[in-house]
């Protein structure tokens, strides 16, 4: 039997060295997980890390290959995703789908521009289609605001809400909650964990008004660097999706 890595403290201010040379995804008893030098990877609570799908642990493993010099987990979304799943979202699924179900009631799809006229025509263009999918296809209804004062939602879609998020595994109820509120909308992170979108194309639609303004004022360069970050994160969790597939 395989000696196990060192645990990962998690800390990603103590940034600690690359303790390791080969990294691989490997089967373990009853799942799959990332060995460093032939040991297996250790989440922060001391288990050893087990993933559902090959195709994930290659996800996660392909982070702790990219490291150079130091461990930096600012840099390794996925492995942070897997540890949250495994550590946990087995005591904490309750309250996971409520929060997911918090965020769709004053989700960002909700809430039209009221002016200038370009602005408003964009999330009606853009915005629309996706209000629309969410009701065929979720049966979620949305009530549909002009500008930024909150409209309670109907708790039946809340709740709804809710019974999708409890139908998913540890590991795509965690992805789920990320992108809910990193695009500040559940329904974009349920279209991105059900194929409708992808990373890239979500995380635009999230942030329609900050490009808006872009186009208008600039863009400076620290907030391009965290768009930039952000950008990624989506896109990490568009393949974190399609590995659970």
């Amino acid at each position: 039997m395989m000696a196990d890595a060192p645990r990962s403290p998690f800390r990603p201010a103590e940034r600690p060295r690359r303790f390791y040379t080969a990294v691989a995804a490997a089967p373990l008893e009853s799942g799959f997980g990332v060995t460093l030098d032939a040991r297996a990877l250790r989440t922060p609570a001391g288990v050893r890390l087990m993933l559902p799908r090959l195709a994930l642990a290659e996800l996660v493993a392909a982070e702790w290959s990219a490291q150079e010099g130091v461990i930096d987990y600012g840099l390794m979304p996925a492995t942070r995703l897997a540890f949250t799943a495994a550590d946990r979202l087995g005591e904490a699924r309750a309250a996971t789908a409520a929060e997911i179900a918090r965020q769709a009631g004053a989700d960002l799809l909700c809430y039209f521009a009221e002016a200038p006229a370009e602005l408003t025509r964009r999330h009606e263009q853009r915005w629309g289609p996706m209000l629309d999918w969410a009701s065929r296809d979720l049966d979620l209804q949305f009530e549909r605001a002009l500008g930024i004062l909150h409209r309670p939602q109907p708790q039946a879609s809340l709740d709804r809400v809710q019974v999708l998020a409890l139908a998913l595994d540890d590991f795509a109820l965690a992805g789920l909650a990320l992108a809910a509120g990193l695009f500040g909308s559940a329904i974009l992170a349920l279209a991105l964990q059900r194929g409708v979108l992808n990373g890239e194309a979500a995380f635009a639609l999230s942030r329609l008004d900050e490009a808006f303004q872009e186009e208008q004022w600039g863009v400076d360069a620290e907030a391009s660097d965290r768009t930039a970050r952000l950008r990624d994160e989506a896109v990490m969790l568009d393949r974190w999706f399609r590995a659970l597939a």
